[in-house]
């Protein structure tokens, strides 16, 4: 299908018309990564060094089984939304990133830095995973667990790829505490100069408030995005021990996400996680870490299929799932891909982004000759010299 006003063929398409619709600060809040983006740049760059081995003549069918698990719950296909903070691209939020992708039959990983409150959020896709860092101590914990627990969460995502880097080489903007009266005038150039976005939320019955509902018990005011970024600054990182805790107390399917070196993917298997997420927290985390897929083959070394194993970071189209598969993920999350697709064309747009991985899954497999992506090996995959990251036991 070509192109139209509300539809795009790929997800650059949805980037364009996500800068253009979009106030330049939001866009680039969206955009940017942590220092020289080097991370960031490599995420996207290193799927383009991988080849493939395509087949011809295969008489395969024209059907493709594609469908998955992901800590107990079935998906239609390899691809959930990966937990984003506070997303200011669109009034509905995650709400409209939910709908869109129960539409498609996948899961999703709610952010505790969300716009939108996880029980809102779990009504319109109950195949949700709550997304949580290790902040504050261990009664805090208890009660962020209890909420996601009483709302129905399927599992919990526990982020530890970040470092609290602010630094930017390239521009990103500085992002405020309040959409203040003072805040508001100074952006109201940027903002007038879109004016879509502005009376999109207009209708919807103001600015974004910048507040985080998840961190909060229910019925208490939340605080603001800094105000509980701020707490978890102050908040010391978490030890091994301190996630089988977590695990234990939690009692459900949970998954580490920001995995890079095969030890850390060892210890997750050691206190009993289910899954682990290969991810340099999309280039926003350590800058100069590698790219996700470079750092994939050597954790499922470490791990075998003792845990599932996913990837996170610089998939942009259905073939870059197919390598992933290839190279021993289960599977992918996604996260810029369906922030553009949402400030493009809303729940729509998301829905957009995912059908366009769905598709290019399907397509990427018929050329291999594959009826499935449980068939998919290293053998589908060019990969060369010095391409894996390579880290010492």
């Amino acid at each position: 299908m070509a192109s139209s006003s509300d539809w795009f063929e790929s997800v650059a398409e949805a980037q364009r018309r996500a800068k253009k619709r979009l106030p330049s600060s939001v866009f680039k809040a969206l955009h940017a990564g942590a220092e020289t983006g080097g991370s960031l740049s490599d995420n996207v760059k290193a799927f383009g060094e991988l080849g493939f081995v395509p087949r011809v003549a295969t008489g395969i069918g024209s059907g493709r089984e594609m469908a998955t698990s992901v800590m107990g719950q079935e998906i239609s296909m390899p691809v959930i939304i990966s937990p984003t903070g506070v997303q200011a691209v669109h009034p509905e939020g995650e709400t409209a990133v939910a709908r869109a992708a129960a539409g498609a039959g996948t899961a999703m990983g709610l952010s505790s830095f969300a716009s939108r409150p996880v029980e809102e959020v779990i009504a319109a896709n109950p195949s949700l995973f709550f997304q949580v860092y290790w902040l504050g101590d261990r009664a805090y914990m208890e009660r962020v667990l209890d909420r996601a627990r009483g709302a129905g969460a399927k599992g919990i995502i526990v982020t530890l790829d970040w470092t609290f880097s602010h630094r930017r080489d390239w521009g990103s903007p500085a992002i405020p505490e309040r959409l203040d009266l003072k805040t508001m005038v100074s952006m109201a150039p940027e903002v007038l100069r879109r004016p879509r976005w502005l009376m999109s939320y207009a209708k919807a019955g103001g600015p974004p408030t910048l507040e985080v509902p998840n961190m909060a018990s229910p019925g208490e005011d939340p605080p603001t995005f800094f105000g509980a970024y701020g707490s978890w600054m102050m908040t010391e990182q978490p030890s091994w021990e301190d996630l089988a805790w977590l695990r234990e107390t939690w009692g459900g399917p949970v998954m580490i996400k920001g995995v890079v070196h095969p030890d850390d993917a060892r210890h997750a298997v050691d206190i009993g996680a289910d899954a682990i997420s290969v991810s340099n927290h999309g280039g926003n985390n350590l800058d100069s870490t590698p790219a996700s897929i470079r750092a994939l083959p050597g954790v499922v070394d470490a791990v075998g299929d003792e845990i599932e194993v996913l990837l996170d970071g610089g998939v942009r189209r259905g073939g870059d799932v197919v390598k992933a598969l290839a190279l021993g993920a289960r599977a992918v999350m996604v996260g810029r891909a369906y922030l553009w697709g949402l400030a493009a064309g809303g729940e729509a747009g998301v829905a957009n982004v995912l059908e366009i991985f769905r598709a290019g899954i399907q397509e990427t497999l018929l050329g291999l000759g594959h009826e499935s992506i449980h068939d998919l090996t290293t053998d589908d995959v060019l990969i060369p010299d010095g391409f894996e990251l390579k880290t010492p036991a």
